[in-house]
């Protein structure tokens, strides 16, 4: 499919960032991602909210654990637990080992977890699995590592996440210059599909406010997670371009400053006892 075609493609059709990509993205990122990560630590904290009170693993994980900042918050939680820190960027556990926190950092899939069946009483996961192609996938692998009785826990992004960027670049060239992610109704069915009781499934958005559009593209590239979109423009954006865009986002100002709506799903699942 070429640009033109892809840019004009249903969102939902569309696939998601090679994987490899994703994990070289954000291990170059490692260093900067701490200090920019005011959404990730806002959405992370309200996960951990939303773990059921009477939770006490003997044995977590947190999947696509970056730089191991809720690692050390899950250790902080449950003391008597052990817990495993799992990503598919090496580069972030090398920068998230010396901090401790887990007691084993993996480099691993979340489509295809190295750990063994019922091995685990809390996957944590906050902000990573939008990258994975096949959601189904993750929820077949917690359900696996889960012991019974045990609880998969996630935030993710879905469809709607930076629209006024996405409506900005549209009515500049029209091409897809932000990252594409699921629907929600994909998330409720595959949820629903997963042999996993649904506790909770909801979405909130979360804004943030910029005063000029260069302070959210640097900090989206600080994250690692500027465009990763398969058939994304290549080669450099002129200043014509980069002028129209910012006329084109400042449409949105608001008293607060420029918005940066994300979409925010979080769901709570239980692994049954039988």
């Amino acid at each position: 499919m070429n640009e033109v075609a892809a840019a004009m493609a249903p969102e939902e059709e569309h696939g998601l960032p090679d994987k490899r990509q994703v994990a070289a993205s954000f291990s170059r990122a490692a260093a900067s991602y701490d200090a920019v990560a005011e959404l990730q630590r806002t959405v992370g904290s309200a996960l951990i909210e939303r773990l059921p009170r009477t939770l006490m693993p003997a044995r977590w994980l947190d999947l696509g654990s970056g730089t191991g900042h809720f690692s050390r918050i899950l250790a902080s939680r449950f003391p008597a637990g052990e817990g495993v820190a799992l990503d598919i960027a090496e580069g972030m556990l090398r920068h998230a080992r010396p901090q401790g926190g887990a007691s084993a950092f993996i480099a691993g899939d979340a489509e295809c977890l190295p750990l063994r069946e019922a091995s685990v009483d809390l996957v944590f996961s906050s902000l990573a699995l939008q990258w994975c192609e096949e959601f189904s996938s993750v929820l077949s692998e917690a359900k696996r590592v889960l012991r019974p009785g045990g609880v998969f826990a996630f935030s993710s992004l879905c469809s709607g996440t930076l629209q006024e960027l996405r409506d900005s670049w549209q009515a500049v060239d029209g091409f897809a210059h932000v990252n594409r992610f699921r629907p929600l109704s994909a998330y409720q069915q595959h949820c629903a599909a997963s042999g996993l009781r649904v506790e909770r499934l909801e979405v909130e958005p979360e804004v943030l406010h910029f005063a000029e559009l260069r302070q959210l593209t640097s900090e989206l590239k600080a994250l690692g997670a500027h465009n990763l979109n398969p058939g994304r423009p290549g080669g450099l954006t002129g200043r014509a371009r980069i002028r129209a865009l910012i006329d084109a986002y400042e449409r949105f100002r608001t008293p607060s400053g420029l918005p940066a709506t994300y979409q925010v799903v979080y769901g709570v699942l239980r692994k049954e006892l039988t």
